[in-house]
């Protein structure tokens, strides 16, 4: 079994599509391929949608090129590789070894990747890959059992000192993006000393005073309420709120008013329509797929602590990496 994943914003509540392929190998998919499209003579964009589940940006130009020069079908990875590399448009790069091809490309507009996958690295290599594979929505909110602490596997910005008396930690991973360079240019960030029953009391009392926090946690810190006792309702709020770029820095009472004020009047534009948004939240987990526009679709907005995340340990850390950076098998 096979697997490919399109990383697109494209795609839908997620982001990403996801397609389990009968092959029993990368190499036998990109091998069918080249039977269908250059020997039987298959359109190339109508075989590889109906393959991958719809269009992959650029992916065609390979069994175009094969088509064109007479290109023989590839033996080994090593010759996949090669093909690939050389005939395959990207405008990023390729990666591939004998269990995957990895691809970084973009269409002016945003940063894309796509991936096949030998199930047998799926199933070993869970910890880089459980997001990248997870299919749906929502996250599984499920707790207990977790056989000791969770670390990090990628680098973690602090976003206050720990909190006095306070315990565990909660993550923000934010997979949004205002420009073409949208994946993996905001690393994820954290609250130490709190976890998330706590952070809407949290976010209360911190003062951030620099370039460190990112727009969408300024919304959040403006709109949660002083009664509110969970994280819910100010997602709800920031579903509504029109502008995540805009800096919301103050003392929390007043600011949170004028934000309130602002938010009855506010006008959305570019076709966000917040029905269309999805929200979950459960005591460690809180996750948002945020409906930004028409042409985009959704961004992904997720929460959770060190308890979420010491029992979800190869869906938290894969989820953390996959902010991080393009590649989830990169080294390091």
């Amino acid at each position: 079994m096979t697997l490919f994943v399109y990383r697109s914003h494209y795609e839908g509540p997620f982001g990403k599509r996801v397609r389990h392929l009968p092959d029993a190998t990368v190499l036998d998919w990109f091998r069918r391929g080249w039977v269908a499209v250059v020997e039987e003579g298959h359109d190339t964009d109508a075989w590889i949608a109906a393959e991958l589940g719809g269009p992959v940006y650029g992916f065609g130009t390979i069994f175009d090129a094969a088509r064109r020069d007479g290109l023989a079908a590839p033996g080994t990875w090593q010759e996949l590789r090669d093909l690939l590399q050389r005939h395959l448009y990207v405008e990023g790069e390729v990666q591939a070894d004998g269990l995957s091809v990895r691809v970084l490309t973009d269409d002016d507009e945003v940063e894309l990747a796509y991936f096949f996958l030998d199930d047998f690295l799926v199933k070993t290599r869970a910890d880089r890959l459980a997001y990248l594979v997870h299919d749906g929505w929502p996250l599984p909110e499920t707790i207990g059992g977790a056989a000791g602490p969770f670390v990090p596997p990628v680098p973690v910005e602090e976003l206050a000192p720990a909190r006095p008396g306070g315990e565990g930690v909660t993550y923000a991973v934010l997979l949004t993006f205002c420009d073409s360079e949208s994946i993996g240019w905001l690393v994820p960030r954290s609250f130490p000393g709190v976890r998330l029953p706590e952070l809407a009391a949290h976010l209360r009392e911190l003062e951030p005073r620099g370039g460190d926090w990112p727009g969408e946690l300024l919304v959040l810190r403006a709109l949660t309420a002083p009664g509110d006792d969970g994280i819910g309702p100010a997602l709800s709020r920031c579903n509504r709120w029109p502008d995540m770029e805009q800096t919301l820095i103050g003392d929390h009472r007043s600011l949170h008013e004028s934000s309130m004020r602002a938010l009855e009047t506010a006008g959305l534009e570019q076709g966000r329509d917040p029905d269309r948004t999805l929200i979950r939240h459960s005591r460690h987990l809180a996750q948002m797929s945020i409906h930004m526009n028409d042409f985009f679709g959704h961004q992904q907005w997720f929460l959770f602590d060190d308890v979420w995340a010491a029992d979800n340990e190869d869906l938290a850390g894969s989820l953390l990496r996959y902010a991080h950076g393009w590649d989830p098998l990169e080294a390091g």
